[in-house]
């Protein structure tokens, strides 16, 4: 909660100066205490009781404004895994796992699912919630689940008909309109800019003289503005899964258009290698891409069809829906296959007999919420609203759009022509949200992002990552003044904890930083269909 009555007022943009900077009053070391049982009972049955007992927590105070630092404050959530090894020690590595709006509280506690022994030996491991997610004061647009449901109700994931167009365009402007009266103060300082300030005092706080971060996805935005904004400040940064911090922060249009792209050439290489392995590995093998395609095409002309097993016929939505989201993890792409396999004997009956239908059937996987948080939810008259909004706060406050929808179906139609299966669905999210977000000078950092570290940043990226393409990481890496790029012959969006080489090379950077051969590519544990 914030911890004094709020008071909007001018924001200043941009606030590279050192005279902006918090630290100019001291910063007191958190108090680090029992996490609340809530927050315990939230862990994974992987960290074992005796991880669990060594498990502390602490909130952080900063400013709502970090050009106030006397200002009103916020809190932000933390919680530590102690190093091993409390005599050898090197320091705290703070955690980010992307979205925005990701939750990262409990990433110190799962720290072994990225990290080799010897680094948990010579680290703390913090994970946070920034602010305005989760723990960390959550931005809320709605004050009942029944004014979410109502807002989404009639905002479609792929709008193609005129109606669905209008729609959408409609509901998302309400959406935004919650946001503008319920969100409050933070709502206006939610860029990456005021987190990266968030985190130089939380390094401040646990006595480390330079950072150590590694950030996944969105989090490369927190890593790469970190060493430009505090380059003196950065011991070793890794950042995996990278955005092009360059283009995102200066046209959020071209930036979107080029990841629907990447979500692309991910699904072009997964129904490839489909076909190369065989129906024995893949069971959606056998001209796979044109069986895909057919899919598509009788959707769209014959609206969504029952498939044995689905609680509700499949319709072109949920098909790239899914698509989207699985092609983030071997593993579900391992079970994708199967059931894009069901979806086309569901249309194509004729081809399958019932012992062919039986050995394609697959225990499908829950879906995550898509991008913006909306939930298909079911609840009492005045439910509290517990989601966040902060995926919008965040990426509408750092990436430019124009700030109309007026061309919204022109430029969606665009899309799909270039990228046919991803291209509307990309330009759904931010592009149709962000032009009407009631903010228009958030502070935000918009570069230089050439500025040089003690250390080299290590960029990590996969081949066929979906949402954060392999173009990006190679800009990343150009684009920063320091820094040595490694990559994985990999699918999935980020990879650390996943390929033993790629762990092995970040591990002695962590722990020595000697970074690795910029250029270096290793091969994932696990490939697809293996």
């Amino acid at each position: 909660m914030l911890t004094s009555a709020l008071v909007l007022g001018t924001v200043v943009s941009g606030l590279g100066t050192a005279s902006a900077q918090t630290e100019a009053s001291a910063v007191r070391p958190a108090a680090w205490g029992q996490c609340a049982a809530d927050v315990l009972a939230g862990l994974p049955a992987s960290v074992t009781p005796e991880e669990r007992a060594r498990l502390t927590c602490a909130t952080q105070e900063v400013p709502v404004d970090h050009s106030r630092p006397r200002g009103e404050k916020t809190g932000i959530a933390m919680m530590k895994r102690p190093a091993n090894d409390p005599a050898h020690k090197i320091g705290t590595i703070f955690l980010n796992p992307g979205g925005p709006g990701g939750s990262g509280l409990i990433r110190g506690a799962v720290a072994k699912n990225y990290f080799q022994p010897p680094v948990l030996d010579r680290f703390d491991v913090v994970g946070f919630d920034p602010r305005g997610v989760a723990r960390s004061n959550p931005l809320r647009c709605f004050r009942t689940q029944e004014e979410a449901n109502a807002v989404n109700e009639g905002w479609y994931s792929l709008p193609i008909t005129k109606a669905e167009i209008s729609s959408s365009l409609k509901q998302s402007k309400a959406y935004t309109d919650y946001c503008k009266i319920n969100a409050g103060p933070l709502l206006n300082h939610m860029s990456t800019e005021a987190v990266v300030r968030d985190l130089d005092i939380m390094r401040e706080s646990v006595g480390d003289k330079q950072l150590n971060f590694v950030g996944f996805s969105y989090g490369t935005l927190i890593g790469s503005t970190y060493a430009n904004i505090f380059p003196q400040k950065s011991r070793a940064i890794v950042i995996d899964g990278n955005v092009d911090p360059q283009l995102r922060l200066t046209n959020g249009t071209e930036y979107d258009r080029e990841r629907a792209q990447g979500f692309e050439i991910s699904l072009d290489a997964m129904l490839k290698r489909c076909d190369s392995v065989g129906v024995a590995k893949c069971a959606f093998a056998g001209n796979a891409r044109q069986k895909f395609e057919n899919i598509k095409a009788a959707l769209r002309k014959n609206g969504p069809v029952t498939v044995p097993g689905e609680a509700a016929p499949v319709g072109l939505d949920t098909v790239i829906g899914r698509v989207a989201g699985d092609l983030y993890t071997v593993a579900r792409i391992n079970t994708l296959v199967p059931w894009l396999q069901k979806v086309h004997v569901a249309l194509n009956p004729a081809e399958a007999s019932a012992a062919a239908f039986s050995a394609q059937s697959v225990v499908d996987v829950p879906q995550p919420a898509t991008g913006n948080g909306r939930w298909d939810v079911d609840p009492l008259p005045d439910t509290p609203y517990t989601a966040d909004d902060s995926y919008y706060a965040v990426n509408c406050s750092d990436k430019p759009f124009p700030h109309t929808n007026r061309f919204w179906e022109q430029t969606a139609a665009k899309w799909e022509k270039e990228s046919p299966t991803f291209g509307r669905y990309q330009a759904a999210s931010d592009l149709m949200t962000c032009p009407t977000w009631p903010t228009r000078n958030p502070d935000r950092w918009i570069g230089p992002w050439n500025r040089k570290t003690p250390n080299p940043v290590v960029v990590v990226g996969n081949y066929y990552d979906p949402a954060t393409q392999h173009l990006f990481a190679q800009r990343m890496a150009k684009e920063l003044g320091n820094a040595r790029l490694i990559s994985v012959d990999s699918f999935g969006h980020c990879i650390l904890g996943r390929a033993a080489g790629a762990d092995a090379a970040v591990a002695k950077y962590l722990l020595t930083l000697e970074a690795p051969v910029s250029g270096s590519v290793f091969q994932p544990n696990v490939q697809p269909f293996a």
